[in-house]
């Protein structure tokens, strides 16, 4: 089997994969490869089948935004009473803020 670079490996083409058999001291059992190989395959179809399923449902939560913002291009937020946020403190008569300061000499 060869493998082209730019060719995303699927499972199927780890199922076709083949290994010479060659029984040396220390080889690996070629039921075990295999074995290993399907286990492989399988959990790259499913890893498939939740990312097929993941583009589906960002598609559609795209599509419903799009909606959404189409039925509410004219809206305008305006905040309830209350949520304004508090304005910040003015300095006390005679104090300036720390960052006016002169440096210490």
């Amino acid at each position: 089997m060869i493998y082209r670079a730019g060719e995303h490996l699927g499972a199927h083409l780890v199922r076709a994969a083949t290994f010479v058999r060659r029984r040396w001291r220390g080889g690996l059992d070629p039921d075990e490869v295999y074995a290993y190989v399907r286990l492989v395959a399988d959990e790259m179809d499913r890893l498939q089948r939740e990312a097929t399923t993941a583009r589906t449902e960002a598609e559609r939560i795209r599509e419903g935004l799009r909606q959404w913002q189409s039925r509410h291009v004219g809206c305008k937020f305006v905040d309830p009473p209350g949520w304004a946020t508090p304005p910040h403190p003015q300095p006390r008569h005679g104090h300036q803020p720390a960052d006016a300061s002169e440096p210490d000499q």
